[in-house]
């Protein structure tokens, strides 16, 4: 058995001021009321009339269609993924109701495999649409993840609904995916043993938390969390089962991929420690016209709702902004360092093989890389990190700083006695730039994909596939 985590929240009588806010729906979502195509919403009339507001709110979640290709905005990320899907396409996160249609459209999840090959696994599928439970229920929790992800395109039906979060017709909360289920048991808190702050996160961290597919067991979701949820914890489990998720075409680094890690950041932070969860900053409390009090379902920023989820606490709008703005001025520059050491490491361990290096030479400084990607992983793939934990962010980048460093100078040792003086690092100051570099044409994924959008998804799967697109 693992060590016990300790995950500290405490309620220090937290208040939120709420004001009178009309919510004003736009023409769109209108539309979107009546022609929505999330069936289970569409046929939920129970929820829809009992909870009105909450409904409303969720489905202005359709209005938050802005997101950014992040590998344009930093080409090095394609050379540090280079070998898995990530450099192939990685975008900004957006609203609730985009989450089926973007897990099929992106590029990450490809094609369908061919004849006699395994494709990528269903479990992608299961923090994207309440029938990724039902789907579990039905073939239990390996049967369901040994399925190809596009053998369940046609299953799917629905976005992010009310029984994500709640039991069925009821404002309870519940915790309907097995691996969080099997998360909470590790670190002896079960969901009814929470206290209502930490069962509000964690309907959230359910999701919005780190994870891998163990192979041994046909790819199921697994959250790692045995010796703990830091990354050094993490990174231990890791390293204890040899595991990694692709060897690194260049450096022949195993490399680990972290997954938007919120809910470990957000756990160790002063807010976690006041009892300001996840729901008190992104979902919070409003009025309707009748003066009505409903917790607000358009997850959102916080800072636009600054006197319902920040005024409690917070006196001043303009000081928080300025000290975000500094957070993630100072998180973005480490950032930025870490991936252009890690881009020279990778490229120099490369010309370390291609010299004849040995492996009983080169494990060091590769096992530096792989730690050093990590903790930036670990950072960089947390949304909003800048606010949800600071300094633990900051902590990471200088131990990735420092890791890297490690690596290049090891490195540096083995080339001089491998006679090699010059090592070729290529321009990848764009995102093509960087994809020429590993040999990627995103332009042929692009015609393989829209091929199968247009023959299969468009044609056989649920609307929900399509949705914004």
């Amino acid at each position: 058995m693992g060590a016990q985590v300790n995950i500290d929240v405490r309620t220090k009588g937290y208040k939120v001021k709420t004001y009178f806010k009309t919510v004003t729906l736009l023409k769109m979502i209108c539309l979107l009321a009546i022609t929505t195509c999330t069936s289970v919403a569409a046929s939920d009339t129970s929820n829809q009339q009992k909870y009105p507001n909450q409904y409303q709110s969720w489905q202005a979640t359709s209005e938050q269609v802005e997101r950014e290709d992040m590998l344009a905005n930093y080409p090095a990320s394609i050379i540090l993924w280079a070998g898995s899907s990530y450099a192939k396409e990685y975008h900004s996160p957006r609203g609730h109701h985009f989450a089926v249609a973007d897990v099929t459209h992106t590029l990450r999840t490809g094609v369908p495999p061919k004849a006699g090959e395994k494709g990528l696994s269903a479990s992608c599928w299961t923090c994207k649409t309440p029938d990724a439970p039902r789907l579990i229920e039905q073939l239990g929790f390996e049967g369901y993840s040994a399925k190809n992800f596009t053998d369940l395109g046609k299953e799917i039906q629905s976005v992010v609904y009310c029984s994500d979060c709640h039991e069925s017709g009821t404002n309870k909360l519940t915790l309907p995916r097995p691996h969080a289920q099997e998360a909470m048991a590790k670190i002896h808190l079960p969901f009814d043993k929470q206290d209502t702050n930490m069962q509000g996160a964690q309907v959230c961290g359910q999701c919005h938390v780190t994870y891998y597919f163990r192979p041994e067991k046909s790819n199921v979701v697994n959250i790692p969390w045995i010796f703990g949820s830091t990354a050094d914890d993490i990174e231990k489990y890791y390293d204890t089962r040899r595991f990694f998720e692709w060897i690194h075409p260049l450096s022949k680094t195993p490399i680990l991929k972290a997954r938007h890690p919120e809910f470990e950041h957000w756990s160790r932070s002063k807010h976690a420690e006041v009892g300001v969860t996840c729901i008190t900053c992104h979902m919070p409390t409003q009025q309707d016209a009748k003066g009505v009090e409903f917790t607000s379902h358009k997850v959102d920023k916080a800072l636009p709702h600054f006197d319902n989820s920040c005024s409690g606490c917070h006196s001043s709008k303009t000081k928080i902004e300025t000290k975000l703005a500094a957070n993630k001025l100072t998180i973005e520059t480490k950032a930025r360092e870490v991936e252009a050491l890690l881009v020279k490491a990778h490229y120099e361990a490369k010309a370390a093989w291609d010299a004849g290096a040995k492996w009983e030479n080169m494990n060091e400084p590769i096992m530096a890389i792989r730690h050093s990607q990590w903790r930036w992983d670990f950072a960089m793939s947390s949304h909003g990190l800048y606010a949800h934990n600071p300094q633990e962010g900051k902590q990471l980048l200088d131990k990735a700083i420092e890791q890297a460093n490690e690596a290049r100078h090891l490195l540096a040792g083995i080339l001089k006695q491998l006679n090699v003086t010059q090592v070729s690092y290529p321009d990848i100051s764009t995102k093509e730039k960087a994809h020429q570099a590993i040999g990627l044409v995103e332009s042929d994924l692009i015609k393989e994909k829209q091929k199968f959008i247009e023959e299969d998804v468009n044609k056989n799967w649920h609307p929900v596939a399509k949705y914004g697109y």
